[in-house]
């Protein structure tokens, strides 16, 4: 079988920056360079080994059938859980992955050089990730409750890398929410994306490997979850592939998925700095802030509209019935978000136009999906030289 390299480089410290990276060598293709770069400040935290772009590159590898050589030291729980994590996505799609063989120059377990408890949450200024900074720094986690010390944001995921003072503004408005909790945000950048990964699949791996690359302070990963245990479809990041992304010294934990995202945005309800400064836009064309027009944000309007919050002053503006008629083209993930919406009024016994637009808008891209999932199943059926016809 082909293989895929990782060659391990010198971390490099420019302009109050430090950069490390390694080098990607396919099969019969030019070599890429990864890379992750923090301020500094933080550098002692970046751990030592090549965990993160083991994680990183999963996918990759996995889509291609290449066995992974990493030249450099590896943890070897973590290669053990990725087994099973392999397993999982060769399962839920076969058409698209397969596991494949990783072995490594070093298998070593990292010594321990930090409270092994000490989390870090990956955040990006949205819904998911304010909920579980604001659940674990406030208290109401019980059991599970975590010493948070910090929040991640990274650029290079849902702001291009090319937009170096939209993050900024971005991050600055997260850096207040975070503050007015007590607890720091460092930012990251990477250039993950230009592994050309299927996003919806790979999503997960990005966020874990920043998370995971600064093991040397921290010994768990929040990873909050997105779609809640009633609604779980495969997707990027979830609690079942999620936790195979640890390894002895560093935890990933997928936070969250007990609630929804409407129970969520009512406990954001209570913490005023999160109202004005969420972020959940990544369609608009100012990515440091919320369009108001795209589906996520008419979502987001409508998840604090379903619960009797309002509008939060992170929207400028409010939404008519014709912005909820105009989405079409949804996926599934969507529409049951807006189901979700649609139950929860019915439940409330809240009336309106906005009410029947919402049901109108359901029914509409549910008859989208039900006539896209026939036309394939036809297609599947017909023999090639008729499908190849009616591509013409």
């Amino acid at each position: 079988m082909q293989q895929l390299h990782l060659w391990p480089e010198a971390a490099i410290e420019v302009d109050g920056a430090t950069t490390v990276r390694v080098t990607v060598e396919p099969p019969n293709q030019s070599r890429l360079s990864l890379w992750y770069r923090v301020p500094s400040e933080y550098s002692s935290l970046i751990a030592p080994n090549c965990d993160a772009f083991v994680v990183a590159t999963q996918m990759k590898a996995m889509s291609q059938g290449w066995d992974m050589v990493i030249h450099g030291e590896v943890s070897p729980s973590l290669l053990q859980n990725l087994t099973e994590f392999q397993a999982a996505w060769s399962c839920w799609r076969p058409q698209r992955y397969q596991s494949v063989q990783i072995s490594a120059e070093v298998e070593q377990e990292l010594s321990i050089i930090h409270p092994c408890d000490q989390a870090i949450a990956a955040f990006s200024g949205g819904v998911d990730s304010c909920f579980t900074l604001f659940r674990h720094l406030t208290g109401q986690c019980g059991r599970l409750q975590r010493p948070l010390k910090a929040g991640l944001m990274v650029h290079g995921f849902d702001i291009p890398l090319d937009q170096p003072q939209v993050f900024e503004r971005a991050a600055q408005r997260s850096q207040k929410m975070l503050a007015s909790l007590g607890v720091a945000l460092i930012p990251m950048a990477t250039n993950f994306r230009e592994l050309k990964q299927n996003w919806e699949d790979a999503h997960g791996i990005g966020l874990v490997s920043c998370l995971m690359l600064l093991q040397g302070g921290y010994g768990v990963g929040l990873v909050p979850s997105t779609e809640p245990y009633q609604a779980l479809i495969p997707w990027g990041s979830n609690p079942v592939t999620d936790q195979l992304l640890s390894s002895r010294t560093f935890k990933v934990v997928h936070d969250g998925a007990a609630f929804t995202r409407i129970e969520k945005v009512e406990q954001l309800g209570q913490w005023q700095e999160a109202l004005t400064g969420l972020r959940v836009c990544w369609q608009g064309q100012e990515k440091d802030r919320n369009c108001g027009r795209c589906e996520k944000c008419i979502r987001t309007i409508l998840n604090f509209r379903v619960v009797g919050l309002g509008l939060p002053p992170c929207f400028e503006h409010d939404i008519r019935d014709e912005d909820i008629l105009r989405l079409q083209g949804l996926n599934e993930l969507q529409i049951s978000e807006l189901e979700q919406i649609y139950r929860v009024a019915l439940a409330r016994s809240i009336s309106g136009s906005w009410v029947e637009a919402l049901h109108k808008c359901i029914q509409r891209n549910r008859r989208q999906v039900a006539f896209h999932q026939f036309k394939h199943w036809v297609k599947a059926r017909l023999p090639k030289v008729v499908t190849a016809s009616l591509s013409q």
